[in-house]
């Protein structure tokens, strides 16, 4: 759908100065136009010699799809059949030994929208350059940025229990398991996502998997100020769908909380999960629940190119809208060489909406993982981006970019004698909690006042004086902010004005 976009515009130097390192930047005022769009279409996964005799049976099963994706270089060469030349298996090779921060994991939905029509092809393909990224992509000269970290958002640091991140007031990232259908190659939680790599040594998680999630349950049962929780993991989609319905059916029994958002890139990586019976009824049960009780249930999957969205993967989306889920929304991440031109954003976010019913929802930039610098773009490109799709898509379907700086994920935090064990076992380093977490500190006699937030519920005076009575305390009345200086140390913004120095903004979120 790329040839129905034509660029116009230019250079305008008066209101874009040349950046520091002498490349001209493109206009701000630079337009695209778009044209309607081509209807979609599903590749032919017989043009691989690999899967020449697949059926379409076969191709719609989850489970078939599941047992036949790409795990190394040896299966890669069996699909591609003599498609591509034996350089890019070497360079491939070389990538996987000595850069990678992922192990390789492609489905064939996704390998399936790869050019193959040339090793060139295959080598510019979009989604290949993220999913199975070679050698000669990394930066030599600057694979990592210096502030790139494992953990590269802090989430770790902020586990109230073992998954479950709680970095702000009202919201909690729960991970419910550290593995997906695909492995993309930028993955930001690298550091305990997927297999170990001959470059990085996985992190593991140490409470059995029942154990972790009854946990996570019970710190929300008792943390009444959270209203919103990211079901991530991971991928949901690999959790057996009787476990996630589970999870998900009591975090509605929760009164507090009020929104729920699964995380799952295989509604496009792996649409055939989603489009299972099983998964279709589970999914309209919950749907029921949550409409009943208020609560907002909305999947967010990650698409970063306009040729992942096939008529499978409408389906699947228009399948979870049809059971009474409130959206199905995207998260990409800006990526040079995938999406970086206004033209590849158009048509990507035109195709979510206007053939699939997917909102375009964020931008994000590709965090500070190593070996990752090859993939970053630069602050000034992303706002140029942003700036250039302005005025085509409606403002509530416009996709927002966002960055996030290293330090940004500990602002919420504060110098405390409080750590996170699991944390800590994780990480190798002493942690500390967020303020909206610690336990109130006892004070002696004749000790000063301590500005703190108490864990205990406000209370109120009841009717003609009697004894007081708690504050039910539900959805957004459910949490007083805490103050300024409880929610950024001095370490934290120095580090942030050290990287808004460097050209970083920091604009948080989880998925």
């Amino acid at each position: 759908m790329s040839d129905q976009i034509v660029a116009r515009g230019g250079v305008d130097d008066d209101h874009c100065p040349a950046p520091r390192d002498g490349r001209r930047r493109p206009s701000r005022h630079a337009t695209a136009v778009r044209l309607p769009p081509a209807a979609l279409e599903e590749p032919d996964w017989r043009r691989l010699p690999g899967w020449r005799d697949v059926g379409a049976a076969e191709w719609e099963s989850a489970q078939w799809q599941r047992a036949h994706c790409v795990k190394n270089v040896r299966q890669l060469r069996t699909v591609m059949g003599g498609l591509l030349d034996e350089a890019f298996y070497a360079d491939l090779e070389r990538d996987q030994a000595e850069r990678a921060t992922m192990s390789m994991l492609v489905t064939p939905q996704m390998l399936n929208t790869m050019d193959v029509s040339s090793t060139e092809a295959f080598y510019a393909d979009p989604v290949r350059r993220y999913m199975i990224p070679v050698f000669g992509d990394r930066r030599t000269d600057w694979p990592s940025h210096p502030y790139a970290t494992r953990d590269s958002l802090h989430e770790a640091e902020m586990w109230a229990v073992e998954g479950l991140t709680h970095r702000y007031p009202t919201k909690v990232l729960a991970e419910l398991l550290p593995t997906c259908p695909q492995y993309c190659g930028h993955c930001t939680r690298m550091d305990l996502v997927g297999n170990s790599t001959p470059s990085v040594d996985k992190h593991k998680f140490t409470v059995k998997p029942t154990d972790r999630h009854e946990a996570m349950l019970g710190y929300l049962r008792r943390t009444p100020g959270v209203r919103d929780v990211v079901v991530s993991g991971g991928d949901v989609a690999n959790l057996p769908w009787p476990r996630l319905e589970s999870f998900l059916s009591a975090l509605l029994d929760i009164d507090n909380i009020r929104d729920i958002r699964l995380a799952s890139k295989a509604l496009m990586g792996l649409p055939q999960h989603w489009l299972q019976d099983e998964v279709r009824a589970g999914m309209e049960r919950l749907a029921a629940k949550a409409q009943e009780r208020g609560v907002h249930i909305a999947i967010h999957t990650h698409v970063n190119a306009a040729g992942s969205v096939t008529p499978l993967v409408a389906k699947a989306a228009r399948a979870m809208l049809d059971t009474g889920v409130r959206d199905v929304r995207n998260q990409g991440v800006l990526l040079r060489g995938v999406n970086d031109t206004p033209e590849a954003l158009l048509d990507l976010s035109f195709a979510l909406l206007d053939e699939a019913g997917i909102m375009p929802y964020y931008l994000y930039m590709c965090d500070m993982i190593p070996s990752s610098e090859h993939w970053r773009l630069a602050v000034w490109e992303a706002q140029e981006l942003q700036h250039a799709i302005m005025g085509y898509l409606p403002g509530f379907a416009t996709p927002a970019s966002c960055a996030t700086s290293p330090t940004s994920a500990s602002a919420g935090c504060t110098s405390s004698p409080t750590t996170t064990a699991s944390a800590a076992s994780r990480t190798g380093r002493r942690t500390t909690a967020p303020p909206w977490r610690r336990p109130t500190p006892t004070r002696s006699p004749g000790a000063t006042s301590t500005t703190t937030r108490s864990t205990r519920s406000p209370r109120r005076a009841a009717p003609g004086g009697g004894p007081s009575r708690p504050r039910r305390r539900v959805g957004r009345t459910a949490h007083r902010r805490p103050p300024l200086h409880c929610r950024s140390s001095t370490g934290a913004r120095a580090g942030a004005a050290a990287m808004i120095h460097a050209g970083f903004v920091a604009i948080c979120s989880f998925e």
